[in-house]
């Protein structure tokens, strides 16, 4: 009886651990960087490669920082809401067009829209890695210090943008 006591617990523990994973939801993965100061950049634009843009130049407001790509099907999904929120004035959008081709990312952008302010060029994915990118879209909050307040993977939708993003612009503006 003993010896199928030890295999037995072994199951259970690992069933259990199972079970907490299967409950988990891979778009709340926590990023370190949630209130720490937004790694520096320095990079060109999509429409003007001959201009730099840098996080110094975009302290003093808050701001999202939309990561993006041409080849991005989800991206997709959410491009519409962007190009609308970009409208209402509540938010400046800044894009990371994030390991793309910068002629496939222009005539996307013509297709579709441009919701960003500047979109900047990530085509190495260097800032990508820096701001903890694992996969497009994902889009950040930052304050007017440069402090990441919050990220999002995946598409915004319009239950993530009234419940959560614009809530904590309109708290951080206050």
């Amino acid at each position: 009886m003993k010896r199928y006591l030890l295999p037995l617990i072994v199951f259970v523990v690992l069933v259990a651990f199972l079970g907490i994973g299967l409950n988990l939801n891979p778009r709340e993965v926590p990023s370190p960087l949630i209130d720490k100061p937004a790694p520096a950049f320095s990079l060109p634009r999509l429409d003007a490669p001959e201009q730099q843009l840098t996080l110094q130049d975009l302290k003093g407001k808050v701001w999202l920082l939309n990561v993006w790509a041409s080849w991005c099907v989800a991206c997709r999904v959410e491009h519409p809401l962007l190009v609308e929120l970009a409208g209402s004035g509540a938010v400046p959008i800044y894009g990371l067009n994030y390991k793309d081709k910068r002629d496939d990312a222009l005539a996307w952008l013509k297709k579709h829209g441009n919701p960003y302010v500047a979109s900047l060029v990530d085509a190495e994915g260097v800032v990508g890695i820096d701001y903890g990118v694992y996969g497009v879209p994902e889009t950040f909050v930052i304050d007017k210090n440069g402090t990441i307040r919050l990220k999002h993977i995946g598409p915004v939708t319009p239950e993530v943008l009234r419940d959560t993003i614009l809530p904590l612009v309109n708290k951080l503006n206050a």
